[in-house]
C-alpha cells in the first residue's frame, strides 16, 4: 500500500498537479486560516485526483479484551490516532468553526469560499467591542460626561456581550484542545446514565461524524485522497461478546457509504465463527457464521498455503532472534571467565558451549531447503516461533540428562520438537500405549518397536474414541505427512521416544493423562 501510495504521488506530479501539503510548520498556519474563513468545495480536480494517503491504524483487540466495551476501545483508538496524525489544534479548531465540504456546482475549479456569515459575525462583534470600549473611554475619561452613567451602561454592555462571545469562541477551542474526542468516549462509556439509553451509540456516531468530516475537509487542503486503514488483529483471542461488539463497532463507522475507512481484519475463522454462533447477533441468520462473515467482509483473502521458501523465510526471522539471544550468553561467559568475576563451576563453559553447538547445527538442519525436515514445517508463523524456541530448551535438557553422551543427534532432536508441535494428538496417544505397553503384566516390552508400528497397531482403538478426543484431533495436522515422518523420514523408535519425553515441553501431557482415563475407563 506504501508502494502505491509513492506511485501515485509521482505520476500525479507528472502530470503537472499541484504538490500535496501537511498541516504541519508554514502549512498549519495555512489550514488554521482556512479552516476559519474558508468553506471546501469538492470540485472535478479534486474528484479525479488520483494519489492518495493511507492513515495506517494497528488495533490489537487482546489489549482491550479487559473492558467492558471493546467497541469502544476501537473507536478511541481511531479518534487517538487521526487526532495524532494531523495535531490536535486543526481539530479543535474544525469542532468549533470547520465545515464538511459541499460539492461543486457545474464544473468551477474553485476549491474554498469565503464563509460570508462567519465574517460578517467576527467583523460585527470586532465593530461592536471597538465602539463599546471607545463609548466607555468616553464616558470615563471625557470632562462633562463622565456623570451620564447611561453612556456607561451602553458602553460596558455592547464591550461586554461582543467580548464574552469572542472569548466563549476561544474557550471552545481551547476545550477541544485539552479535552480530546477518546477523553469525551470514555468519559460517556463510564457514564451509567448514558450507558443504559439509547441515545448512547448517537453520541458516538455524532464524534465519528466530525472525525469523517475532517477528514473530508483535510482531503481538500492536502490536494489527495485519504483513507483510514485499521488493521485488527488479536480478535480470536477475545471474549465471544467482546468479538460480536467489535464487529458491531465496525458496521458503525461503515454505515456512511463515504465514509473513508478500510478494515483489515486479520482473523482465524474457525475460531471466530463459533464465537459469533454464542452470541446474539446470529438471530434471523439460521445461527450461520460463515453467512454472518460473508455479509459482513467485502473482500475475503484467505492466505494460501504456504510455500517452501515462505516458510525457510520465517524460520529464518525467527532463528535470528535465537542466535542474539545465544551471542547474549556467550557475551556474559566471556565477561565472567575474566579476572574479579567469580569462576564457574567445573566443566560449566565446555557444557554451555557444546549446548550452543547443537543449536547452531538444529537450526542448520531446520533452515536447510534441501534437508527432509523443512517439508514439515508448519506454514503458520506463530507455529514456527514456537518451534524455534523450544529446540534450544530441548537440546540444554537433553544434554544435561544425558552428558552429550545421548544415541540422538541434534537434527533428531529438532525432528522430535516439529513432531509434537505438528501432531500433538497422534504422538500422545502413541506415548500413552507405549507407556501402558511396559505397564501390562506379564510385560510385553515394546522397546524394539518403532513409533509407526505402536500408533498402527492401536489406531483402530484411537478411532473409537475420536467423539470423546475430537477436540485434540483437531489439533493434528496432515495425517499423511505424519505416516510419511514416522514410517519414512524419522522412523523413531520406542527407546527413542522414551528418552525424549523426558526432555519434551511442547507437548501438553494432560493429553496423555486423559487418554490413559479412556483407555482405562474403555478396558472395564
Amino acid at each position: 500500500m506504501r508502494e502505491e501510495m509513492s506511485q501515485r504521488e509521482a505520476s500525479e506530479l507528472l502530470r503537472g498537479q499541484r504538490k500535496p501539503r501537511s498541516p504541519h510548520g508554514w502549512d498549519l498556519l495555512v489550514a488554521l486560516w482556512l479552516l476559519a474563513f474558508y468553506e471546501p468545495v469538492v470540485t472535478e480536480g479534486h474528484l479525479r485526483r488520483k494519489n492518495l494517503e493511507f492513515i495506517f491504524i494497528r488495533f490489537s483487540a487482546w489489549e482491550f479484551a479487559g473492558c467492558d466495551k471493546l467497541w469502544a476501545g476501537l473507536v478511541t483508538t481511531l479518534c487517538h490516532r487521526v487526532r495524532q496524525h494531523f495535531g490536535a489544534l486543526p481539530l479543535s479548531v474544525f469542532h468549533v468553526l470547520g465545515s464538511r465540504p459541499r460539492f461543486a456546482s457545474g464544473f468551477s475549479q474553485r476549491e474554498w469560499i469565503l464563509k460570508t456569515g462567519t465574517c460578517l459575525r467576527l467583523w460585527g462583534l470586532l465593530l461592536l467591542l471597538g465602539v463599546g470600549i471607545a463609548i466607555l473611554l468616553v464616558a470615563l475619561l471625557v470632562p462633562g460626561i463622565k456623570d451620564h452613567h447611561a453612556l456607561k451602561v451602553v458602553g460596558s454592555a455592547a464591550a461586554s456581550l461582543s467580548g464574552s462571545s469572542l472569548v466563549l469562541g476561544a474557550l471552545s477551542i481551547l476545550k477541544n484542545f485539552l479535552v480530546s474526542e477518546k477523553k469525551k468516549i470514555e468519559r460517556l462509556t463510564n457514564s451509567e446514565r448514558f450507558a443504559g439509553q439509547l441515545g448512547f451509540m448517537s453520541k458516538i456516531r455524532e464524534e465519528v461524524d466530525v472525525l469523517v468530516d475532517f477528514l473530508a475537509f483535510m482531503e481538500v487542503f492536502e490536494r489527495r485522497r485519504l483513507r483510514v486503514v485499521l488493521e485488527i488483529t488479536g480478535l480470536d483471542l477475545c471474549y465471544p461478546e467482546k468479538v460480536a461488539g467489535v464487529f458491531n463497532a465496525m458496521a458503525t463507522l461503515l454505515s456512511d457509504a463515504e465514509a473513508p475507512f478500510i478494515f483489515l481484519l486479520a482473523v482465524d475463522p474457525s475460531v471466530i465463527v463459533p464465537c459469533l454462533e454464542q452470541t446474539g447477533c446470529m438471530k434471523g441468520l439460521a445461527d450461520n457464521g460463515y453467512l454472518y462473515l460473508n455479509r459482513a467482509v467485502s473482500l475475503p483473502f484467505s492466505i494460501p498455503e504456504t510455500g517452501a521458501r515462505s516458510r525457510l523465510r520465517s524460520v529464518e526471522a525467527a532463528i535470528r532472534t535465537r542466535e542474539d539471544l545465544m551471542y547474549r550468553v556467550i557475551a556474559a561467559n566471556v565477561a565472567k571467565s575474566r579476572p574479579g568475576h567469580a569462576p564457574a563451576a567445573p566443566g560449566w563453559k565446555e557444557a554451555d558451549s557444546e549446548a550452543v553447538a547443537w543449536i547452531h547445527e538444529a537450526f542448520r538442519c531446520l533452515h536447510d531447503g534441501s534437508d527432509v525436515l523443512s517439508r514439515y514445517l508448519p506454514d503458520n508463523g506463530a507455529n514456527v516461533r514456537r518451534i524455534v524456541n523450544t529446540i534450544p530448551i530441548t537440546l540444554r535438557l537433553l544434554l544435561h540428562r544425558c552428558g552429550g553422551a545421548g544415541i540422538l543427534s541434534p537434527r533428531a532432536a529438532a525432528a522430535w520438537v516439529v513432531l509434537a508441535d505438528r501432531w500433538p494428538c497422534r504422538l500422545s496417544w502413541t506415548l500413552q500405549c507405549l507407556e501402558d505397553a511396559g505397564q501390562c503384566i506379564p510385560a510385553a516390552d515394546p522397546s524394539g518397536k518403532s513409533l509407526w508400528s505402536i500408533f498402527r497397531e492401536h489406531a483402530g482403538e484411537l478411532s473409537a474414541l475420536r467423539q470423546a478426543l475430537g477436540k485434540v484431533l483437531s489439533l493434528d495436522g496432515d495425517p499423511e505427512l505424519f505416516q510419511a515422518f514416522l514410517s519414512r523420514d524419522f522412523p523413531f523408535g520406542a527407546a527413542e521416544a522414551r528418552e525424549l519425553l523426558g526432555v519434551t515441553v511442547n507437548l501438553d501431557h494432560s493429553i496423555r493423562r486423559q487418554m490413559g482415563t479412556l483407555r482405562a475407563l474403555d478396558r472395564l
